[in-house]
């Protein structure tokens, strides 16, 4: 197998692969933080920094698809110390089902930090730790919200993998959180947004307003999720791994029921060609040994095109990739003309928001919306029209 990776402008390298790929390469580039997939070049666009490339390079590396004692290759593998630091952190994590997505994030600040750091000398951690946090605040401007969990990966990585006792890290640099006012779109911008979308994507919108669902829990929704007796949508292992209960909104039931169908004439096709076998959660594919193969279990927004794996041969299906979701988003918040810093998450404040405004309790939404907390759900009552855009400024009284 042969990748390519070229420069593609002063904030892109490009990566693509002439001959067929299989999922295991894939996912070696999508794992790399924002990454993007140009649809018209058929190419994917990975950051033009060193952590990016160096990421990218490791996840290929560990793909094992490559021969690497052939002399045309100039890929450098991964330091020893590196990589078992980081096999370490993985395996720390997965025994404690960490989501995928924080996964990823921890390792991406432990690699960073010990790229800074070669070796952890005993007794240096809080000055390592600080030092790394105030270059990250100083020099990269990033966020306290970032800050805290840069912060976080390194107290679990010193923890749980260098054994290191809580009291000597209890000098760390904790950063203020920052109490930021959501973005809401008003019900008219929402229509807006939704009308500039179309087929599967526009279906997705009305979920992410009508459900107040996260991109990642509609993506993963399967057909058994939509309990149309019971108008209610079953969201399974949400953020923190928590299930619970959303309305399933009337309108949608009609295009629900189409797009069902569509799956079902899909996964009929990919079984009369043998294959239609899906992902199956946690260990419920040895609990269910055929499950795989059926449309209750198949993803309910399943991808267009089937990824084929070149160890086992098998092809299969795999939810849509939310990155064209979130493209196509913003795309139409663009020709709406709405001149807000909003994305698709904007949709689940709005949801939230519209609510509050309807005279619906707090308790209520924030069980709707899976806040542990109830202080989280209240951020909403900063934005209510009965909050400063419902106020008479004293000017309009002259």
């Amino acid at each position: 197998m042969t990748v390519f990776i070229k420069p593609f402008n002063e904030k892109y390298f490009s990566v693509s692969f002439p001959e067929k790929f299989n999922d295991t390469i894939l996912n070696a580039v999508r794992t790399v933080p924002n990454r993007i997939w140009n649809n018209e070049q058929k190419i994917w666009l990975v950051p033009s920094n060193q952590n990016a490339m160096n990421l990218l390079l490791e996840n290929i590396y560990g793909t094992n698809l490559f021969n690497f004692e052939d002399e045309s290759y100039s890929l450098p593998k991964p330091e020893s110390f590196l990589d078992s630091e980081l096999n370490k952190l993985d395996s720390a994590l997965k025994v404690r089902h960490y989501s995928i997505c924080t996964i990823e994030r921890y390792k991406k600040w432990v690699r960073n930090f010990l790229s800074e750091n070669e070796k952890i000398e005993s007794g240096s951690e809080n000055q390592k730790i600080n030092e790394y946090l105030k270059s990250l605040a100083l020099k990269k401007n990033v966020s306290s919200s970032t800050q805290n969990q840069a912060l976080a990966a390194l107290l679990f990585y010193f923890r749980f993998v260098k054994n290191t006792p809580v009291e000597t890290l209890s000098s760390v640099i904790h950063a203020k959180k920052k109490v930021r006012i959501p973005v809401v779109f008003s019900r008219e911008e929402v229509v807006k947004v939704i009308n500039n979308l179309t087929g599967t994507k526009k279906l997705i919108a009305k979920l992410l307003y009508g459900t107040g669902l996260r991109l990642n829990e509609t993506l993963s929704l399967r057909i058994l999720d939509l309990d149309f007796d019971r108008n209610e949508i079953i969201v399974r292992h949400g953020k923190g791994d928590k299930d619970r209960h959303v309305m399933l909104p009337q309108k949608l039931i009609p295009e629900l029921k189409a797009q069902i169908e569509l799956v079902k004439k899909l996964h009929e096709k990919d079984l009369a060609e043998g294959w239609g076998k899906v992902a199956m959660p946690e260990a419920l594919g040895a609990k269910y040994p055929h499950g795989c193969n059926e449309l209750k279990w198949q993803w309910l927004f399943p991808q267009k095109n089937r990824w084929k794996n070149e160890l086992t041969k098998e092809e299969g299906r795999f939810h849509i990739d939310e990155s064209l979701v979130q493209r196509a988003v913003k795309n139409a918040i663009l020709e709406a003309g709405i001149n807000k810093n909003a994305s698709c998450h904007t949709f689940r404040h709005s949801f939230a928001t519209h609510l509050l405004e309807s005279g619906y309790d707090i308790r209520t939404i924030q069980e709707l919306l899976g806040h542990s907390d109830v202080s989280t759900t209240m951020i909403y009552t900063h934005v209510l029209n009965r909050g400063a855009g419902g106020v008479l400024s004293p000017l309009d009284r002259l």
